[in-house]
């Protein structure tokens, strides 16, 4: 056992507490982190011209078109070169390659593209 002095505290100390001005204190420095982390993640996407993470290099999606519930069909764009490519569950195939071109313009890329659709469907038919 300890004698009575030992367990005493001195007249001016006090014991610490958790009161409102901590739990305050706490909120606002969480508040804080949160804010940074934002307007870092907001700065990063302005620098990086609206991207993303990782969105600069050679690859650029131009556009897509789902033609089931889990199948869908891309435009990449990788430098000057356009690739169709065919996505479904397990598998990426490129279908077609084409040089690049507007897709809103119908220029020659988007005519060579459609003649090479026209062709391929007409195969399809006269096998079926």
């Amino acid at each position: 056992m300890l004698p009575p002095t030992v367990l005493a505290q001195p007249a001016g100390s006090e014991v610490p507490t958790f009161g409102t001005g901590m739990l305050l204190q706490g909120t606002l420095a969480l508040a804080l982190v949160v804010a940074l982390l934002f307007l870092g993640a907001w700065l990063l996407r302005r620098l990086n011209g609206g991207r993303g993470f990782g969105g600069s290099g050679p690859l650029r999606l131009v556009g897509g078109l789902m033609i089931g519930p889990r199948e869908r069909i891309v435009l990449v764009e990788v430098d000057e070169t356009w690739i169709v490519v065919g996505i479904v569950p397990g598998q990426i195939r490129a279908l077609h390659t084409l040089p690049k071109g507007d897709p809103h313009a119908g220029g020659e890329g988007e005519r060579h593209f459609a003649q090479w659709l026209k062709r391929i469907s007409e195969r399809k038919n006269e096998d079926g």
